[in-house]
């Protein structure tokens, strides 16, 4: 038996078990989540984080082609110090952010879904000033991404309650 005879096989035995508890794959045709692709229009960004968030969103979703549903959102970060040398120099930030979502039906307005999607990076202060903004930037770039993933993955995970699924 070939390497890829082989996968194939235990591939359909680590499936079988998911088919057996009723698992089916959210983005398939007929699936609870099939509808997010390509028909969520996200609110225009104002900013570089709404910038970043919404790239990522579209990413994951597919940008619109046919508009069923209208994705809002209001973005809250802030900056904490984490590391104080004994000079009172602030050598390292943690970068908490949070993101309060709502998927709207464009012909009315009414919500669908809502939540909360928070989470937290870091980025170092230690060394030049272009260095520090930098990689502040960067931090604030991941975290929006952590962020709009973890808005794909609730609006997928709760699809089918407000999807007709």
């Amino acid at each position: 038996m070939s390497s890829s005879d082989r996968r194939t096989v235990l591939t359909l035995l680590a499936a079988a078990p998911l088919a057996a508890c009723g698992f089916e794959p959210a983005y398939a045709p007929g699936g609870p989540a099939a509808g997010l692709l390509g028909q969520v229009t996200v609110d225009a960004p104002e900013d570089r984080d709404s910038f970043d968030l919404v790239a990522r969103l579209e990413d994951r979703l597919g940008r619109t082609r046919r508009p069923v549903f209208r994705l809002s959102y209001r973005i809250t970060t802030r900056a904490e110090a984490q590391a104080i040398a004994p000079d009172n120099t602030i050598n390292r930030y943690q970068l908490l952010g949070s993101v309060d979502y709502a998927l709207h039906d464009p012909a009315t307005d009414a919500v669908l879904t809502s939540g909360t999607a928070s989470s937290f990076t870091a980025y170092s202060a230690f060394g030049t000033s272009v260095a520090t903004a930098t990689s502040e930037a960067d931090a604030h770039r991941r975290l929006m991404r952590i962020l709009a993933d973890q808005i794909v993955t609730r609006l997928v995970a709760t699809s089918a309650a407000w999807n007709g699924q």
